[in-house]
C-alpha cells in the first residue's frame, strides 16, 4: 500500500531496525495481537483520559512513534483535521497492517503509517507534535531514542509520552507476575526480552534526566489512574498473562520447566482473578501511569 498521494510533503526514510525489532515482530507480535482486546482496550483508558490534554492544535503536523495498532494515531488525525496529517511509526508490521485497515481509518485520510525504528532516525524539525503511549519505555537505549523524538520536532515543537508508574502502583501487569514466580525462576541475564521492560520509565528523577540528556526543557509529569481490563473472563486473563508482560516473559524464559508446571501456574492465577472486579464483561485492575510532557528548544 502506498500514501505517495496523501501528503504534500515526503517523510524521511527511517533507517533499518536493530536486532531487538526482529524479536518484537518474530515472537512478540503475534501475542500482542492475539490479546489485542486486552491490551487495545486497557491502554485506550489512559490515552482517552490524555488525548483532550495534549498541546494538538488544528494544521499541527503529529508523529506518533509506536503507533500500534493505530487507534492513537487516527484519534489525533481527527483532532488536527484536514489541513494537518499524522504519521504513525512502529516497528512491527503485523501491528501496522492492523492499523491501516480500522474501519474508522477511513474517516482520516490524513494519517499515514510507516514502519520504522524510532531509536535510529526520525528526520529533523518535521513535526509540531509527537506523541508516544507506553512505546518509548521499551526504548533500548533511552536517551537515544528520546533524542530522535526531540531532533523530529521544530524548534518548540511539544512532546507527550505516556509510561507505566511503579509496579506496585500496576498490579494489573505484577500480580500475575508474582504468583508465575512462585513457581518458576526469574528470566536470567540472557534472557530475550522486550528491551528496560514496562516499568523502565517508572523513576520521575531518572526519566527527568533521560528527557533532560536528549535535550526537552520544560519536563512535566502528571500522574493517571485507571482500571484497565485484564481479560474477558478468567480463563481469558490466564492465557493473556502467560503470553505477554512479566507473568509471560518468566513463563517464556522458563521453557520446558514452565511446561511441566503450567497446570498448577493455571490454577494459581485462576484464583488471584476470582478476587479481581468483574464488570462490563470483563475483568478490570487498577493500572497506573505518567502522562510526561515537554519541548524541544525554540
Amino acid at each position: 500500500m502506498t500514501f505517495q498521494n496523501e501528503f504534500t510533503t515526503q517523510d524521511p526514510e527511517i533507517l533499518p531496525a536493530s536486532p531487538l525489532v526482529e524479536f518484537w515482530n518474530d515472537t512478540l507480535a503475534p501475542k500482542f495481537v492475539k490479546y489485542r482486546h486486552v491490551l487495545e482496550g486497557g491502554l485506550s483508558r489512559h490515552s482517552e483520559t490524555v488525548m483532550p490534554m495534549l498541546e494538538i492544535a488544528r494544521g499541527d503536523h503529529v508523529l506518533d512513534v509506536g503507533c500500534g495498532f493505530g487507534d492513537t494515531a487516527i484519534a489525533m488525525a481527527n483532532r488536527v483535521g484536514p489541513e494537518g496529517r499524522v504519521v504513525g511509526v512502529d516497528c512491527c508490521d503485523a501491528f501496522l497492517d492492523i492499523a491501516r485497515n480500522r474501519p474508522e481509518r477511513g474517516f482520516a485520510p490524513n494519517v499515514r503509517f510507516q514502519t520504522g525504528d524510532a531509536e535510529r532516525n526520525l528526520g529533523d524539525a518535521q513535526y509540531d507534535f509527537v506523541f508516544s503511549r507506553f512505546g518509548t519505555m521499551f526504548f533500548s537505549n533511552p536517551v537515544a531514542g528520546l533524542r530522535s523524538m526531540r531532533c523530529s520536532l521544530k524548534p518548540g515543537g511539544r512532546m507527550a509520552h505516556i509510561v507505566w508508574r511503579r509496579r506496585e502502583d500496576n498490579p494489573w501487569l505484577i500480580a500475575a507476575r508474582d504468583v508465575v514466580r512462585r513457581y518458576l525462576p526469574a528470566p536470567g541475564a540472557d534472557a530475550r526480552t522486550c528491551g528496560p521492560g514496562p516499568f523502565s520509565m517508572a523513576d520521575e528523577e531518572t526519566t527527568c534526566a533521560q528527557m533532560k540528556a536528549a535535550g526537552f526543557t520544560d519536563i512535566a509529569f502528571q500522574r493517571i489512574d485507571a482500571k484497565v481490563q485484564v481479560g474477558r473472563d478468567i480463563e481469558d486473563a490466564v492465557n493473556f498473562q502467560l503470553a505477554v508482560g512479566p507473568a509471560g516473559e518468566t513463563y517464556r524464559e522458563a521453557g520446558a520447566q514452565g511446561v511441566a508446571r503450567r497446570a498448577e501456574i493455571v490454577i494459581a492465577l485462576s484464583e488471584l482473578f476470582e478476587d479481581v472486579e468483574a464488570r462490563e464483561g470483563g475483568l478490570w485492575m487498577d493500572s497506573s501511569s505518567w502522562l510526561i510532557t515537554a519541548r524541544a528548544p525554540s
